[in-house]
């Protein structure tokens, strides 16, 4: 089985939750656009927390089977 890790990971980098899309985990792009970018956009002021999110979606893009 052929998996690529690297494209959905260098994905997310750029728009969080494309990576799960491009595995074809739909629901979890979903939740990621939508309670991610809810809380990230809320707790903009603090920086860390949509760091934080951003960082987890893109080690779970790479990690996480198709």
């Amino acid at each position: 089985m052929n998996q690529t890790y690297g494209l959905p990971a260098l994905a997310s980098i750029f728009v969080p939750g494309l990576g799960q899309l491009i595995k074809g985990q739909f629901l979890k792009a979903f939740l990621i656009w939508a309670v991610g970018g809810t809380i990230g956009f809320l707790l903009s002021w603090t920086l860390i927390v949509p760091f934080l999110i951003w960082a987890w979606n893109v080690y779970d893009a790479y990690n996480s089977p198709a």
